[in-house]
């Protein structure tokens, strides 16, 4: 397998660097979405990731059960992409969810056999949140980005729509 983590800001141009990637990769192509449409406007910005991608994708959705998903999706002969982590970790903390049991499912998975794109926000770069479960979500982000970063085999920090390698 080959494991392609994108790291960046909101609106830095991770998920379109992604879509790039994916679709220079292969035409066979599965976009796993772990965004849940709650309210209207989170549901116009899904219409809108719908859009971009075009023609050529199968979409899963997975807001909880990503690692089911993956196990049912990834094969040597096709790309998945993962949009993204980050709303993934929120849902499992909203739900209640062992985000540490999921975070160890998730790492065993990057080991199946395929092409696998995931995109992810990084958080340690602003203020330190204000509440305990703001704290809490933004520790547990740093450490799971740091966990898929290490099994990876490239990871990109976008900024402004330039992806700079890190590994």
């Amino acid at each position: 397998m080959s494991v392609t983590l994108l790291l960046g800001g909101a609106r830095s141009g991770k998920s379109r660097r992604a879509l790039q990637l994916a679709e220079a990769a292969s035409p066979t192509r599965t976009f796993i979405a772990t965004a849940e449409p709650l309210d209207d406007e989170m549901a116009s910005r899904i219409a809108k990731h719908q859009a971009d991608r075009g023609q050529g994708w199968t979409t899963r959705e997975a807001p909880i059960d990503l690692v089911d998903v993956l196990h049912e999706t990834v094969r040597a002969d096709h790309v998945v992409l993962v949009d993204c982590l980050t709303l993934w970790l929120s849902n499992l903390i909203h739900h209640d969810r062992n985000v540490d049991d999921e975070v160890e499912r998730l790492l065993d998975a990057l080991r199946l056999p395929g092409e696998l794109i995931l995109v992810s926000n990084e958080l340690g770069l602003g203020l330190v949140p204000s509440t305990p479960l703001g704290r809490r979500f933004r520790d547990q982000q740093g450490w799971l980005n740091q966990a898929v970063a290490a099994a990876s085999d490239r990871v990109e920090f976008v900024a402004a729509g330039l992806p700079l390698t890190l590994k």
